[in-house]
């Protein structure tokens, strides 16, 4: 697991029972969505304010509604 060089340095791995192997995690600040080897993708994204119309680099995204909302309402986090 990655974890802070601060998590690491105070402990935390082994406070939190964490059996697994952990490194800490470095020169992280500038990474960008451009640095990912399989999901470096930036399409232009275009939003019609009157139809709502989303498009990808031109291309028409379109998803059917959703017939089911998992904790959509049962549970209130704040």
């Amino acid at each position: 697991s990655f974890v802070s060089k601060a998590a690491m340095n105070t402990g935390v791995p082994k406070k939190i029972g964490l059996e697994k192997l952990t490194v800490a995690v470095s020169n992280t600040r500038n990474i960008s969505k451009r640095d990912m080897k399989l999901n470096d993708t930036l399409p232009q994204i275009e939003v019609d304010p009157e139809t709502y119309e989303v498009r990808a680099d031109g291309e028409l995204l379109t998803c059917e509604p959703a017939t089911v909302l998992p904790m959509a309402q049962r549970y209130f986090l704040f």
